[in-house]
């Protein structure tokens, strides 16, 4: 071959993918052009040795790129002189973005080394890592349209950006002490005043050090940081910001320290030191074998601490900041100045994390004792990820609880082409998922739709991935719950179809709703590209159901078309609606009326109900748990989850989301195959009702048997259920593909049983691996199912 076109697709800008092409075809003394279009690379290359420049393209092509497609197309020969990079053009189409990754260590070396002009430089990077996503304004990805594009380059960062053989050879976010974005220390509380006139790094520090709660502007948003050892910080950051036992996010300087605290396997350590730096869910150490623990206020009743390594140039000075002006290369792992920092997000409650230095200092000031700020923009705020490990048999899979910062907005890939739809996704922990072309984009982690903030964090994030990903949506997915936020969003473009942040070219939109547990298994479907029907079992907290009642343990014959209820856990009324979600003891006191109907108020005062929550409060749950205006009626599993955790006593007040699941997981142990017995209902109706197995659940407690036992023997009768469930539906519907899904199956001790179980009756298991199982996965089946639909009706030729 003499001359070939060859574009090549995927994440392959903003990677030093254009660098490495030139390099290669300078060493093959080959000809020709490289340039980024707005959905390729393309390559125009002529020579002797293009064979081997193929064969080698994707082999030695950088560690960030991700190469989806290479087309090849031979050309009439044409005579180039030399090889060249080409401005960018834009076609008109999409490329992929990568996410925002790790500082790598060759810019960590630079940073230490004091004969390097970077030294000590907190925004120093490369092709092979940095700020991609949240600095990118559109595409193609080029200085200009991401918000380094104030800084201007001085010569020597010039030089580097257009030098072939270097690093930085077209690093869009290059820049250096003299030319580009910088610290400042704003100080609030007078009692640190004295740190004022220091280096903001070291000042930062030393008000850490002294017990201060630090605003430090990150990547992809702000982190609300204190030493994580100082016991009355953590208790008085818990209590300025989150006035919950929900857990704090802590980083540590390297893997040793946090194994100081935590058990770790390597499958794990290889998640923490990986370029996407996630936070990792890790398992506490026991008191006996941890000389030195951590508060508990960190994460209180909680047999996890969630760690992550620093993975910007200023969390390592934070760190060892002044040990590298000691040192020639790297800090001396010895002596860094914290063994953790807390690093939770820098938001108000259940607000979306904040990017802008004026807007921290507005809703920070009675948090913070002083802000740590930068001058390069936030385009896009992006949380940080979540992620925990789960070992079935001799395989190891990561599961996220929370996909964004590292991951968003790398897509999943569908098995073909399809129109362009989004997915508004539900209420908790949401997101939003675009389609295009072969791909489904699921937005970074937006949050709790619970206020105007987050619902304008939902636009301004669907305004930009629409853009980036020039996504024009003919329809919209929703949830069913008319009181969701995303659904009344969505409704509300149904009946203004002219509205921008939607239409563009389509005149009009198709709208879908998508009942919640459906979505849910469709979610582990469009990740695995299934399309046939599946034993679907969904369980979570809440879903709206089709028959009008609150759904959460759902056994589904699904597919495509739609799916049918095959079974579910009996109804229970919820006593006070959303008030017996937050205190899942009300939610105890409705199974054992269940359970013992005109006896119900002498068992709960053999449970010690009566004399906690006082006999006035007793009876008033007991008189409206008849009246449905007071009292929905649920078939959650969460909430049964929640109701044996406050039974044995081990938490009875959600203060966040899932706590006291949570809490009852925590208490399972291993080497107990015991349950309690449960009736699955009749063969054409299966409802299960657990009135047997909580009365002698009730009764082991009386006998004063252990609560890890009883914890764990609960959990062995989810499983059995589910396998005897799904064993019958099986059975008659001829099915052998089981799809799991929902926030109960981040419950590992469930999950993990569940999965052996059903792979010893011959079930295939499907589980989600891209997206998190809880309602952050939601947005990603609703897409699935209105674009195979559309594609079904195109089809057709209906409409």
């Amino acid at each position: 071959m003499n001359r070939v076109l060859i574009s090549i697709k995927g994440v392959v800008q903003g990677v030093g993918f254009r660098p490495f092409v030139y390099n290669l075809a300078k060493s093959l003394n080959l000809k020709g052009t490289v340039t980024n279009t707005a959905d390729s690379v393309a390559i125009d290359i002529e020579g002797d040795d293009i064979t081997s420049f193929i064969d080698r393209l994707p082999r030695e092509a950088p560690p960030l790129s991700e190469i989806r497609n290479i087309d090849v197309s031979p050309m009439p020969f044409c005579g180039y002189e030399d090889f060249e990079i080409l401005k960018s053009s834009d076609s008109g189409s999409f490329t992929l973005i990568s996410p925002d990754v790790s500082v790598c260590d060759d810019c960590i070396k630079e940073m230490t080394d004091k004969d390097n002009r970077c030294y000590l430089y907190p925004f120093i990077n490369c092709v092979n890592c940095g700020p991609r996503y949240t600095i990118t304004k559109a595409v193609p990805y080029d200085r200009q349209n991401t918000t380094m594009s104030v800084f201007e380059m001085c010569d020597e960062c010039k030089s580097e950006y257009n030098n072939p053989a270097d690093r930085r050879f077209h690093a869009q976010p290059n820049a250096c002490p003299e030319c580009g974005p910088h610290l400042e220390l704003k100080i609030q509380n007078s009692k640190f005043k004295i740190y004022e006139k220091e280096n903001p790094i070291e000042s930062a520090i030393n008000i850490l050090k002294q017990g201060g709660i630090v605003a430090i502007k990150g990547l992809g948003g702000f982190h609300i940081a204190c030493d994580a050892a100082n016991k009355d910080a953590v208790e008085r950051l818990r209590e300025r910001k989150r006035k919950s036992n929900k857990p704090f996010a802590l980083m540590a300087p390297d893997a040793e320290t946090i194994r100081k605290y935590c058990g770790m396997r390597l499958e794990e350590e290889e998640l923490l030191t990986s370029n996407k730096r996630p936070i990792v869910l890790l398992r506490k150490k026991t008191i006996k074998d941890n000389l030195a623990p951590l508060p508990e206020s960190i994460s209180p009743n909680n047999l996890h601490i969630g760690f992550m390594l620093p993975y910007t140039p200023l969390h390592y000075l934070l760190f060892y900041y002044p040990a590298f002006q000691s040192q020639s290369l790297t800090p001396n792992p010895q002596s860094p100045n914290f063994d953790a920092l807390i690093m939770t997000s820098g938001n108000l409650s259940e607000e979306p994390i904040v990017v802008s230095n004026n807007e921290a200092e507005a809703k920070f000031p009675d948090i913070v004792d002083a802000f740590l700020t930068h001058n390069r923009d936030i385009f896009m705020r992006v949380d940080d990820s979540v992620v925990r490990n789960h070992f079935i048999g001799h395989r190891t899979k990561p599961l996220f609880i929370r996909r964004s910062r590292g991951y968003a907005p790398e897509p999943i890939l569908l098995d073909d082409d399809g129109p362009e739809v989004l997915g508004c996704g539900a209420d908790l922990k949401n997101t939003f998922t675009l389609t295009k072309g072969s791909y489904a984009i699921p937005s970074q982690h937006i949050g709790d739709m619970e206020n105007y903030e987050t619902v304008k964090f939902f636009e301004e994030s669907l305004e930009n991935l629409k853009k980036v990903y020039r996504v024009n949506p003919v329809a919209v997915g929703y949830d069913l719950h008319l009181n969701y936020l995303s659904t009344k969003w969505a409704l509300a473009q149904q009946s203004e179809t002219k509205n921008p942040s939607l239409v563009t070219r389509h005149s009009s939109l198709s709208f879908y709703g998508i009942q919640h547990h459906y979505a849910h298994i469709a979610s582990v479907m469009a990740e695995n590209g299934i399309k046939r029907k599946v034993i679907g079992v969904a369980f979570d907290g809440t879903g709206y159901g089709t028959d009008g009642n609150l759904w959460g343990s759902e056994f589904l014959i699904a597919g495509i078309d739609g799916f049918k209820r095959a079974g579910h856990f009996k109804y229970i009324p919820l006593p006070g609606g959303e008030t017996a979600i937050r205190e899942p003891w009300r939610v105890a006191v409705s199974y054992i009326k269940y359970i013992t109907g005109a006896d119900a108020a002498h068992y709960l005062e053999s449970i010690a109900f009566v004399k906690k929550y006082g006999s006035e409060k007793i009876n008033a749950i007991l008189r409206i748990i008849d009246n449905r205006d007071f009292s929905p009626l649920s078939s959650s599993a969460g909430r049964l989850f929640d109701a044996v955790s406050a039974m044995l006593g081990i938490c009875d007040i959600n203060t966040f989301e899932g706590e006291a699941a949570m809490a009852l997981e925590s208490y399972t142990i291993s080497g107990i195959e015991e349950d309690y017995p449960a009736d699955i209902g009749l063969k054409d109706r299966i409802e299960i009702d657990f009135c047997l197995a909580l009365f002698r659940l009730i009764q082991d407690m009386a006998k004063g048997v252990g609560k890890d036992i009883i914890a764990t023997k609960f959990h062995n009768t989810i499983v059995t259920i589910i396998t005897g469930v799904v064993q019958r539906l099986g059975m008659v519907h001829k099915l052998h593909d089981v799809v799991l899904s929902g926030g109960v199956f981040q419950n590992m001790y469930l999950l993990e049983n569940t999965v052996d179980r059903l792979k010893s009756i011959g079930m295939n298991i499907y589980t989600n691996e891209k997206v998190p199982a809880n309602d952050a996965g939601i947005s990603l089946g609703q897409a699935y199912i209105v674009r195979e639909r559309m594609k079904q009706l195109s089809r057709t030729g209906k409409t």
